[in-house]
């Protein structure tokens, strides 16, 4: 159980995910900025602070007519512009540059971070390699095998989805399940010859309960799935399933042995419970589960690559993280995702801290290429935020600085402003909202 501790209290170990974190959102922050900052100089533009973290300042200096900031809070960072948010058009100022500098100058940030993706996904390619979308297996007799599917295929393209890597296999397929009646098409690489193939998914068919355990040892209902047979029955998670058709499961070796002797089917099954030290009855019926199977498994491991390789499959895993953010901003879109699978920056302390937990087994090497991932994955995830259109963001001052290239004069200054002021609170509120989840998950 979680209780409250000084910061000074903390061990070494969570001290030590708070520097990780910071120093990694620093770096990336600090690179989006100096976008900003370098386009602002070319393009004649006084910056009169560029900073790194929120609040009041710790240490600054002045050099050049631009104080050089480091504040109190280590999250966030700024390049302020002189004009930049009044109706200035005095030399030097941000609107006195010209649409197309104003676009660069915006468009910079976000820009820097795609840069600092690249970069550092170099140094991760050379240290790790690439994961290559390879068949591993085909299923003797499955409509994969039958198409022309063969183990050492590389997978190209799925369903029309470019795949460079078998993370982009695995992240189509996580939004988009084969499905049993639809025919899959997919494109692969066989030594260096094309082959386009085509088939229907097999289907697996069980026959379930609906319930979920406390752990695979146990036979206690953690939950039940809405729906299904024991949930249309009564029972309620906190149950203990002691019987099935009068044969003791007193624990999850004793069902997993049931179930293989006596597999489950749509004939109807008597099921004993205990609640409260009383036992209960039920007769129920299993309910159908079909689910489509592809045929085949394919590689998810790495492999070492050199050359002007490296730098190919490190194009390669930006283009991924970037579609990954683009498929789940989507999600989010459609309702398939909600708000409580966004994560803020306490989330991703937790993230960089547990994946640095978990590297650590593996050694220094792997230590360095996961924190070195985080950083490319945060650093990619930050550049299509940042381009989205929505006011306060960098993507939505693009649009008003594209209307204006479009009209030739620019939209009403103090209209503007009133807009990127209501999207600045839109997004306060809903950082308040995703760090309250990232407590809850946390705590």
């Amino acid at each position: 159980m979680w209780k409250k501790k000084p910061i000074s209290g903390l061990k070494a170990g969570g001290r030590l995910k708070i520097i990780l974190a910071i120093i990694i959102f620093s770096a990336i922050v600090l690179f989006h900025e100096l976008g900003h900052f370098l386009l602002a100089k070319k393009n004649g533009i006084v910056v009169t602070e560029f900073s790194l973290g929120m609040g009041p300042r710790l240490v600054s200096t002045v050099k050049g007519g631009t104080r050089y900031s480091l504040k109190l809070l280590p999250l966030g960072g700024s390049c302020a512009m002189l004009g930049e948010d009044m109706e200035d058009d005095r030399p030097g100022t941000f609107n006195a540059a010209s649409v197309w500098g104003r676009i660069a100058v915006v468009a910079a940030g976000p820009v820097f971070n795609f840069i600092l993706a690249f970069v550092l996904s170099v140094i991760m390619v050379s240290l790790a390699g690439y994961d290559p979308a390879e068949v591993l297996d085909v299923k003797t007799e499955s409509s994969a095998e039958k198409a022309g599917l063969q183990t050492g295929d590389v997978i190209t393209e799925y369903e029309g989805y470019t795949i460079d890597l078998s993370r982009d296999l695995y992240l189509y397929t996580y939004f988009n399940p084969a499905q049993e009646d639809k025919t899959v098409h997919m494109t692969v690489d066989r030594d260096g010859q094309e082959i386009n193939l085509a088939f229907k998914p097999d289907v697996s068919v069980r026959y379930l309960l609906g319930f979920n355990r406390s752990d695979a040892s146990s036979m206690e209902v953690e939950s039940l799935i809405q729906g299904m047979p024991l949930e249309e029955a009564g029972l309620q998670a906190g149950d203990v399933i002691t019987s099935i058709n009068g044969v003791k499961v007193a624990d999850g070796d004793e069902y997993q042995a049931y179930i293989d002797e006596h597999p489950l089917s749509d004939e109807p099954v008597q099921i004993t419970y205990e609640r409260n030290g009383l036992e209960y009855d039920a007769t129920i019926t299993p309910r159908e589960y079909r689910t489509p199977d592809l045929g085949f498994s394919y590689n998810a491991g790495y492999q070492k690559t050199t050359g002007m390789a490296v730098l190919k499959y490190s194009a390669y895993e930006v283009k991924y993280l970037i579609r990954s953010t683009i498929m789940s901003l989507k999600e989010l879109i459609t309702g398939h995702l909600g708000i409580k699978d966004l994560s803020g920056p306490v989330g991703v302390v937790d993230a960089i801290g547990t994946t640095y937990e978990q590297s650590k087994k593996e050694g220094t090497l792997a230590v360095w290429v996961n924190m070195i991932y985080m950083a490319i994955f945060l650093s990619a995830n930050l550049g299509v935020m940042n381009l989205l259109p929505i006011p306060a963001l960098d993507g939505g001052r693009l649009i008003f600085l594209v209307i204006e290239a479009v009209r030739k004069k620019p939209v009403n200054r103090q209209v503007e402003g009133m807009v990127h002021f209501a999207g600045l609170m839109l997004l306060m509120l809903l950082m308040v909202v995703v760090m309250y989840n990232d407590l809850l998950k946390i705590f």
